[in-house]
């Protein structure tokens, strides 16, 4: 085949977003007419500044804009800074766009989509300040011209984002180090969005992304205007990696508002570790990956203080800690006060509940609960416990009388909301506004 590459001069490309704008024009170069074999299917036209006159130098045989957000102007193209959204590629002659690539100046793909008639290609979220991108597309099936198929290269850049505040992200939980399966990410951003902008809400949440190495479903949940979390539809797999960045440096949030550098996250999962306390059997029962690994006696909380039903999640472990009643509302004086120095402590609520060494309480354990709310056992079983678990860890409780976990005010409560309801706090779910407040919890056991 031939390597002759045939050119049409610079015709009628208009490139915008939100209003189409027709380029200059450099000296096109002469048309040649297309032999009567068939088409070369490798030619390759770049639309990009020319070095020589400045303007544009050819396109191919398409009319194709940059719609739907910023004007491309000047060479290399630059957006117009007071529009924003996706960018779009909308072919506007006969033909359909049969691949398109966009690259940022790292070499880094632009996720995006095509219309179902093959016209129109729209990136994923805004383009972000301050970059540059090249998009590279292919054009087939042009009425009159065959099935051939036509190249196209287009440079362009966004512009810096304008003086002012920025919105930054900090994610947690640490980086570098291991958690539970249980574990949920965390993201706090440095300017509050409010509820009732689920524009601005979308744009934020399009650009915290979250990978691993095998494809996991989640979805952020927003907890409040500032605050939101990740979690799996299921619990996280164990023994893999999460990767978290955020894609809003140089993202346009709201008028005023550009999103600002932060800090990416990566952790890792260990094992799917799980302790389940059976409250009616006074029992507890540590799995590792599904298989069981110790069960001993323990305690809960008595009539009064019933321990919370439900999925919480390893917050930390204190080796010493002093408890006190006034911490949970018990008066000084009263027969139920208490102020005890307690080993072995792992927390799984902010408000105070503890799994435990309680030796105090050692007959009671397996046959009576005697606790104001903690999960009471040996100390041998409590040091064991506190060497086997770390934070994002599993701790389920089952079959008891207490009222249920709450989902983020008192800890992780994450895994007690149902995967339709988590996922109605997100500002993408097409089927319900963003939660503004904590909602009621919902079912206490998630699909496993």
């Amino acid at each position: 085949m031939s390597s002759r590459r045939y050119v049409r001069g610079w015709g009628a490309l208009s490139l915008a977003v939100g209003a189409v704008l027709v380029g200059t024009t450099a000296q096109a170069p002469a048309t040649r007419e297309r032999p009567a074999a068939a088409p070369d299917p490798t030619a390759v036209v770049t639309v990009d500044g020319c070095s020589a006159g400045g303007g544009l130098c050819a396109v191919p045989w398409h009319t194709v804009a940059l719609t739907g957000g910023p004007v491309l102007t000047g060479t290399p193209f630059a957006l117009d800074p007071a529009a924003s959204g996706p960018m779009e590629l909308e072919l506007r002659t006969p033909g359909v766009l049969a691949d398109v690539t966009v690259t940022d100046q790292r070499g880094r793909s632009v996720a995006g989509t095509s219309s179902a008639d093959g016209t129109r290609w729209t990136s994923a979220a805004a383009l972000p300040a301050g970059s540059r991108f090249t998009a590279r597309l292919a054009v087939e099936g042009a009425a009159g011209r065959g099935a051939h198929r036509d190249l196209a290269r287009l440079d362009f850049r966004s512009p810096s984002a304008p003086a002012g505040e920025r919105l930054t992200v900090a994610f947690g939980p640490g980086d570098g180090h291991t958690y539970g399966v249980g574990q949920p990410i965390t993201a706090e951003l440095s300017h509050p969005v409010p509820a009732d902008d689920l524009k601005a809400r979308r744009t934020v949440e399009r650009a915290l992304d979250v990978r691993t190495e095998a494809p996991v479903e989640g979805t952020w949940y927003w907890i409040d205007s500032d605050t939101l979390h990740y979690r799996p539809r299921v619990y996280w797999p164990a023994y893999t990696t999460v990767r978290v960045h955020s894609g809003l440096d140089g993202v346009r949030i709201t008028d005023g508002l550009y999103g600002g550098p932060s800090r990416s996250l990566t952790f890792t999962i260990g094992a799917r570790l799980e302790a389940v306390t059976d409250v009616s059997a006074l029992k507890m029962t540590v799995f590792r990956d599904g298989l069981p690994l110790r069960t001993f006696p323990v305690t809960t909380g008595k009539a009064g203080y019933r321990t919370r039903g439900g999925v919480k999640v390893v917050l930390g472990k204190e080796p010493l800690v002093r408890m006190r009643g006034d911490s949970i509302g018990i008066a000084r004086g009263s027969r139920d006060y208490f102020d005890l120095k307690v080993h072995w402590a792992t927390r799984v609520t902010w408000s105070g509940e503890y799994l435990h060494a309680a030796p105090w309480s050692v007959d009671a354990q397996g046959s009576e609960n005697v606790s104001h709310g903690c999960t009471g056992m040996s100390t041998e079983d409590a040091a064991w416990l506190f060497g086997t678990v770390r934070e994002g860890d599993l701790v389920r409780v089952i079959h008891g009388y207490g009222a249920p976990m709450t989902p983020f005010d008192n800890g992780f409560g994450d895994w007690n909301l149902s995967w339709p309801e988590w996922r109605r706090g997100s500002a993408l779910d097409p089927s319900a506004a963003v939660a503004a407040s904590s909602p009621s919890a919902g079912a206490l056991h998630p699909e496993l």
